[in-house]
């Protein structure tokens, strides 16, 4: 268990639509708190089989999980190392489109075009030509295969961001931020109690499309698959197996969630 206090509470310009978590920043490491349901585990679980996959381990943002005092309570969450160099910004997508274009929302523009892989072009373009980055299609392309498998909820334009180096260049942030995956949102949206497999039809994008398909089929259409998998459902049995804080009725829907998705994805693998 770790003791966080209130002067190292961060409040972050990223917006969420499922809220804001509770952060904390010191000794290099990112702490957050679960909210509504155990974003905590989904963020260890995520960051754990993305590991048995063909990413670099720089592209990576690894979780674990934690116990956090705060004040007089104890919470569950997770922690992850800052992984922001000396001098850099992380930018939101929405963020960095309004500083060009003031009066405009970029997520408000994307959905006014129609069609769906209209949608990825003009992301994509744009978000290029603001930051030079010339792979970022492929880079869109991973996070929609990711969200689609983990069913990640929440991967809207506040919740995008490219690092904004020193010398006012940009990279690529590795891949962070899972925690509205696997349905976690345990207490309002998707509760415990009721049928998971019900449950897993109603989890909507919010990227390009509400349908995690359709925008998966749009930018897989424009670029090479770029996640492929290596894990068996015994490694996952073992990744829920060695977290130590979480209850069993929450890791076995992780691991149903995670079972039907192996079937549905088989080409990841």
């Amino acid at each position: 268990m770790i003791e966080l206090f209130e002067k190292d509470v961060r409040l972050e310009n990223r917006q969420s639509s499922k809220g804001n978590q509770l952060k904390w920043n010191t000794g290099g490491r990112w702490y957050k708190a679960d909210q509504s349901g155990y974003q905590g585990l989904a963020e260890y679980t995520v960051s754990c089989l993305l590991k048995y996959s063909d990413l670099k381990p720089e592209m990576i943002t690894m979780y674990e999980t934690e116990q956090i005092k705060y004040r007089s309570r104890i919470l569950n969450g997770c922690s992850s190392t800052d992984f922001m160099k000396h001098g850099e910004s992380l930018i939101t997508l929405e963020r960095l489109f309004h500083q060009f274009h003031s009066t405009e929302s970029f997520y408000g523009s994307v959905f006014r075009i129609r069609e769906v892989p209209d949608r990825a072009s003009f992301l994509i373009r744009q978000t290029e030509a603001l930051t030079g980055l010339h792979h970022f299609g492929e880079y869109l392309c991973l996070l929609l295969e990711i969200d689609a498998f983990f069913l990640n909820e929440d991967r809207h334009l506040h919740n995008i961001a490219v690092i904004q180096k020193p010398d006012g260049n940009y990279r690529l942030c590795p891949v962070f931020d899972n925690g509205a995956s696997l349905m976690s949102d345990a207490e309002i949206d998707y509760p415990l109690e009721e049928d998971t497999i019900k449950l897993m039809k109603t989890v909507k994008s919010k990227t390009i499309a509400w349908d995690f398909q359709e925008q998966l089929d749009a930018v897989e259409s424009m670029y090479p698959q770029q996640l492929h998998f290596h894990f068996t459902h015994r490694t996952v049995d073992q990744i829920l197996a060695e977290e130590p804080y979480y209850p069993a009725e929450i890791k076995e829907r992780v691991r149903e969630i995670i079972y039907q998705q192996m079937k549905k994805y088989s080409y990841m693998f």
